[in-house]
């Protein structure tokens, strides 16, 4: 993928696909109310086990994960689900939707052949792959995405570096990192990748509020750009290379 390729790296969820059904899953056991708590402190412990485990020099892979923090939460919350409702859940993430505007950004991608997308997530390739390119929403674009490339060869998680270069050397752009974009709504993956050598695109769906994160006081410690949509992803690109 080297020369005049650009690479767009799509983290997998939050920013492609919505969890949204999740929390439907959990509101049928809680309500809509305390799901929605649920599974914003799920989500909370899923991010800071991972920081846990990188600071500890450990790997526990993103299924393990998914279910010890759900736990958690549900511990948390003085909540409890049983295995099978639990089982269940993690099920739910092989066939969640996509956002809105997923679909006219992947068309815009298969219209542009210097541009080559890849997902890069967290998750297990396992996880990953049976999330995106089995979710019923995405089979159509499945030609769209080159590769499917996670952290579990490196066993540690983004935003350590070592995650960052393992993609860069999949994708074969070692020498090139500011031709990877990483797109993500994850504030913590834009600023890895930006200490990476890459470009990020920030994904700011929900919130009005500028960037706000504050660890690296400079330009590399900010998106390249920022959207409020997926769709003007290919743009920006375009207007930055």
């Amino acid at each position: 993928m080297a020369g005049d390729k650009i690479v767009l790296a799509f983290d997998a969820y939050g920013t492609v696909l919505s969890t949204e059904s999740i929390a439907k899953q959990l509101a049928e056991h809680f309500g809509e109310v305390k799901a929605g708590t649920i599974a914003q402190t799920w989500r909370k412990y899923q991010l800071e086990y991972t920081w846990r485990l990188n600071s500890m020099s450990q790997y526990k892979d993103f299924e393990y994960v998914k279910i010890q923090s759900l736990k958690h939460a549900l511990a948390e919350s003085d909540f409890k689900l049983s295995d099978q409702d639990i089982s269940a859940l993690m099920q739910a993430y092989n066939s969640l939707s996509i956002f809105p505007d997923v679909a006219k950004t992947l068309e815009q991608i298969r219209s542009a052949p210097d541009i080559h997308a890849v997902v890069f997530s967290n998750g297990t390739q396992r996880m990953v792959s049976a999330s995106v390119l089995q979710s019923p929403d995405l089979k159509s674009y499945e030609d769209v995405f080159k590769d499917v490339v996670t952290v579990e060869e490196v066993k540690k998680y983004k935003p350590a570096p070592e995650v960052y270069h393992h993609l860069a050397s999949k994708v074969g752009l070692d020498k090139q990192t500011d031709r990877i974009w990483l797109v993500s709504g994850n504030p913590f993956d834009i600023v890895g990748a930006r200490q990476a050598g890459f470009n990020a695109i920030w994904v700011n769906r929900s919130s009005e509020t500028d960037w706000e994160d504050q660890l690296i006081d400079n330009a590399t410690g900010r998106p390249t750009v920022t959207v409020k949509s997926l769709e003007h992803v290919v743009g920006s690109v375009l207007d930055n290379t």
